[in-house]
């Protein structure tokens, strides 16, 4: 009984290992000749349309040459929004960079920051 079940389960198994490879090769790459579709234009604002955006409900920031819009995180930051706001409209790079104490941020503030991107500065 042990050995037709170890036989069965063994059989099953190179059949899917094969069905998988069979479907790899069936997949194909895009043509060399296909066409390829550009990236989405970057949105480039300027530091006066960043300076309209100065207040809590509507916070653009600059940090290095980027432009992000926290206007839906201030909430969700973990220390008090007041602490964010003065930076509203500005340019917080270094701010960001030390938390103005010497600090740098967390790698996970890091990986948030794609989610508020909006553009590139001019």
């Amino acid at each position: 009984m042990m050995r037709k079940l170890f036989v069965s389960s063994t059989l099953v198994f190179w059949l899917a290992v094969g069905g998988f490879w069979i479907a790899s090769l069936m997949t194909t790459a895009p043509d060399a000749g296909a066409e390829v579709k550009p990236a989405a234009a970057v949105r480039v604002v300027t530091a006066a349309e960043v300076a309209r955006h100065n207040s809590a409900a509507d916070c653009w920031m600059i940090l290095g040459t980027d432009v992000f819009d926290f206007s839906t995180y201030l909430p969700q930051h973990p220390s008090d929004p007041d602490v964010i706001t003065p930076w509203c409209g500005k340019d917080a790079s270094e701010a960001y960079l030390t938390k103005t104490k010497g600090r740098p941020h967390s790698p996970y503030a890091d990986a948030l920051l794609p989610k508020y991107h909006i553009g590139v500065l001019k």
